[in-house]
């Protein structure tokens, strides 16, 4: 019990601490918001099935805590493989669930009891070693500027983006884009191959939105800062969202009497429109206090990978960082009018079983970064 009682406290020396009060802050916070939303669609409340999620995401990243980052970064080549599988199986056997991702979107696998998996979400978590291995790999044989190995990291990244928007879900694709050009950035990739990159997009603009877009993206896009012009159709949810959101002025109608939100007024208020509910119930303190929560876990991210002693561990942070920041911005964009709905769920708050347990997942290599890399800290200077 003395040798179990001493571990306990060894572990939290190392672990960043403030990082799980965060954590632990966003999940109750979460857990209430849902707790107020009805889900006439199934029996199950969105609270129970958010808080399985949560439960299930902390048990994995306490798990990850306790294995150094380096040594799972080790079976890099396994975690590429099984991936790329998941993809692939869900491209050909995936189903689509209405209101989540795309309208065409075949982004999650029925498994058994029920149970739908968005498998883009785990992939998500397997790119943040692959791709931190990756550029590892090249700045240690010095090849980080060479064109070739440039291309290939763009390769890298382009598999998980194309299979995923092949699944006909736009938004995590680009949450991918957005992954890759952080962590690339961060690791010291040259300027001129991100401007040679816009240059190509820039040029691919046209091709993507004539073969690439779905009539109805193409119609969200079109819409999106006039709402109005279309408001039983495209424009509903923007328009319903942003109603909610400004009913609930300074400090918001109430937790389980906001009527909008009893009613289901705002489609899937759940998930990608959490934001609403969160506005109409608690009004503009209750929409702050998310982005201040949200913020902080940021600085924490970045924090810990300016700690981080090595390529591997800060990019798995920066990685985690840069899919949490662009979830954020997009979503909270589409809920605000400033941006196209895409899809695209707010970080930890938003229901979604796999989704929510993944970005624990996230959490746990942030935290197993920030307990190794201290390790390594610890004993450099034991020999100095």
């Amino acid at each position: 019990m003395h040798n179990f009682g001493s571990r306990a406290i060894e572990y939290l020396r190392r672990t960043d601490k403030l990082l799980w009060l965060i954590m632990i802050a966003i999940s109750i916070y979460s857990l209430i918001l849902l707790k107020t939303i009805p889900n006439k669609d199934s029996g199950r409340s969105w609270f129970s099935i958010q808080l399985m999620a949560i439960i299930a995401g902390y048990i994995g990243a306490f798990l990850l805590t306790l294995v150094d980052y380096r040594t799972v970064g080790n079976y890099w080549y396994m975690i590429a493989a099984f991936c790329i599988f998941i993809i692939l199986l869900t491209l050909f056997k995936g189903i689509s669930i209405e209101g989540a991702a795309g309208v065409n979107a075949k982004a999650w696998l029925q498994l058994p009891g029920k149970i739908t998996f968005q498998t883009s979400e785990l992939v998500k978590i397997g790119f943040l070693i692959t791709f931190g291995k990756h550029l590892e790999l090249l700045q240690q044989e010095n090849k980080m500027h060479s064109l070739q190995h440039v291309l290939l990291l763009a390769v890298h990244a382009a598999v998980p983006i194309l299979l995923v928007q092949m699944e006909g879900d736009t938004g995590t694709a680009i949450i991918f884009g957005f992954m890759f050009l952080f962590m690339a950035f961060s690791a010291g990739v040259q300027l001129r191959y991100f401007a040679v990159l816009a240059g190509i997009g820039a040029m691919a603009a046209p091709i993507i939105w004539n073969f690439g877009l779905e009539d109805y993206q193409k119609s969200r896009m079109l819409i999106f800062r006039h709402p109005e012009a279309d408001p039983l159709n495209y424009g509903f949810q923007q328009l319903a969202g942003k109603l909610s959101i400004s009913s609930g002025q300074l400090t918001g109608r109430g937790l389980f009497v906001s009527p909008r939100v009893n009613s289901g007024t705002v489609p899937v208020q759940e998930s990608d429109y959490i934001f609403s509910a969160a506005g109409e119930e608690l009004g503009f303190i209750g929409c702050i206090s998310i982005i201040i929560l949200l913020v902080v876990l940021l600085l924490l991210c970045i924090r810990n990978a300016r700690r981080a002693t090595d390529l591997l561990g800060s990019s798995i942070c920066v990685g985690f960082f840069a899919m949490i920041l662009a979830q954020m911005f997009f979503n909270l964009g589409m809920c605000l009018n400033l941006l196209p709905v895409m899809g695209v769920t707010l970080p930890f708050f938003s229901a979604g079983g796999s989704s929510v347990m993944c970005l624990y997942f996230g959490f746990g290599l942030v935290e197993s970064v920030a307990i190794h890399s201290a390790e390594g800290r610890n004993s450099k200077r034991l020999f100095e």
